[in-house]
Order: structure tokens, then C-alpha cells, then sequence
């Protein structure tokens, strides 16, 4: 019976998560702020100083942009999962007769919608700079794709410290490495201009291969082994993930 339900109670639980996002719009404004500013940033300030291969700063700089912008956004699921943990709600779902993963799956689905929108505003943005693509709607599409399974992958992740950490702060300071990492990678500048130690980890980590696949999509460029490289990683991501945040989950409630 509750797997029978199982998308009925995820979907009311849902719009229960995204009333609370209508109701308090500052959080998409925050979370889209930073990686505006990093884009202005890097285009005005020392665009000019990085040879990255295009005439355009901002046609380079989007990809690794977009990234930072869905890292930051995840980080208020671990903070809104967190509160739901610490006021009992938790403890309130678990009496009625709904499927126990849906509460789970309910901040996961909201993490998506929440981050499409900030991931919206930033492209709009950066068209209002300069950017401009002449990728097809299949290139569009795979773009999309690739950052749809970002975000979830991610979104899990999220969901371990929301269930896991003591305080606010802790819930959602995991979120900090995963905005850092764009930087040691091929997202600002080419990896080629790296010093060889840092070149080597920067061209063997996830958030290089996607903002490749991605740039050479907007580009149309042939994509060769970065999309099935970023399509891996993403996978293993949310899989690693899922697994350890639903035993998680499990424990808490058992």
C-alpha cells in the first residue's frame, strides 16, 4: 500500500516544500548572487588576463559558472532537511500511513525545481553579457540532461549531512568543497597552464569532464569521451550516494 502511494504522497510533500520556497524567495536570490558575482567578476576583472581560446570570456567561463551555481543551491537542502529533522516533522510523517521515502524524495524533487530556476536566471544573465550558442536543441537538451543528474547526484549528497549534522551550520558547510572544486579544474582557465601536480588532479575530476562535455555541446564541438566521462561520474555520484543517504535515512527513523 505505501509503494502504491508512493508517488501521491511525493507529490503532495512536494508542494509542501516548494509553498515554503514561493513563501521565501531569498533563497533562490542568494544561492544565484554568488556565481553572478563570479561571473562578473572573472569576465570584467581579470577576463582580460586569461587566455582561455575564446574571444568571448563569458562563452568559456559559463559552464564551471553553472556548476558552482547548482553546489551552492544543494547546500539549502541539507539546511531545509535539517530543520525538518530537529521540529519533529519527521517524526509526525512516520505516524501517518505514507511511503517513508517520499519525505526524502519530496526535498530531492524540490532541490531540482529550485536549482532549474537559479540555473535559468545565471544563463539569462550571462546572454546579457555576451554569451551566445549556436547549440541545437539535441545540444541544448544534453545540456540539460548533464546538469539534471549533476543536481541529483549532488541533491544526495546533501541529503547525508541534513540527516547527520548537529547544528545549521554544519548541515550546510558541506557544501563548500564542492563550490572550490570548479576552480582546480578546466572550468576558469585551461588545465594546460597548470603546474604538473595540479594539472594531473585537475584533469582526473568530475567537474572537469562536465564542463568540457558541456562547453564543447554550446560550441558544437565533438564531445569524444568527456560526456560519457562526466555521464560516469554523475551516475556513480548518485549511486554511492543514494545507497548511503537511504541507510542513513533508515536508521534514523528506525
Amino acid at each position: 500500500m505505501m509503494t502504491a502511494h508512493f508517488f501521491a504522497d511525493t507529490t503532495t510533500l512536494t508542494r509542501r516544500s516548494l509553498s515554503h520556497i514561493a513563501r521565501s524567495l531569498d533563497t533562490i536570490i542568494t544561492t544565484t548572487i554568488m556565481p553572478i558575482a563570479f561571473m562578473l567578476l572573472f569576465v570584467y576583472v581579470f577576463g582580460g588576463a586569461i587566455k582561455s581560446g575564446s574571444d568571448n570570456y563569458v562563452q568559456y567561463l559559463l559552464p564551471g559558472i553553472l556548476l558552482i551555481t547548482i553546489a551552492s543551491g544543494i547546500s539549502y537542502t541539507a539546511f531545509r532537511l535539517f530543520l525538518d529533522t530537529k521540529s519533529g516533522i519527521f517524526e509526525r510523517f512516520q505516524s501517518m500511513p505514507i511511503a517513508r521515502s517520499s519525505v526524502l524524495w519530496a526535498h530531492v524533487l524540490t532541490s531540482m525545481v529550485a536549482n532549474l530556476v537559479s540555473v535559468v536566471v545565471v544563463v539569462l544573465v550571462a546572454l546579457l553579457m555576451g554569451f551566445r550558442s549556436g547549440a541545437n536543441i539535441l545540444a541544448w537538451l544534453a545540456v540539460a540532461g548533464i546538469l539534471l543528474l549533476f543536481t541529483l547526484a549532488l541533491t544526495w549528497i546533501a541529503v547525508l549531512p541534513g540527516l547527520s549534522a548537529k547544528s545549521v551550520d554544519g548541515a550546510s558547510a558541506f557544501s563548500y568543497p564542492l563550490i572550490f572544486l570548479p576552480f582546480i579544474s578546466s572550468a576558469f582557465v585551461p588545465t594546460a597552464t597548470m603546474p604538473a601536480p595540479v594539472r594531473a588532479f585537475a584533469e582526473n575530476q568530475p567537474v572537469t569532464s562536465i564542463v568540457n562535455a558541456i562547453r564543447h555541446l554550446f560550441e558544437q564541438q565533438p564531445v569524444g569521451n568527456d560526456i560519457w566521462l562526466a555521464l560516469a561520474w554523475c551516475v556513480a555520484t548518485l549511486a554511492v550516494a543514494y545507497t548511503f543517504a537511504m541507510r542513513v535515512y533508515r536508521r534514523k527513523i528506525s
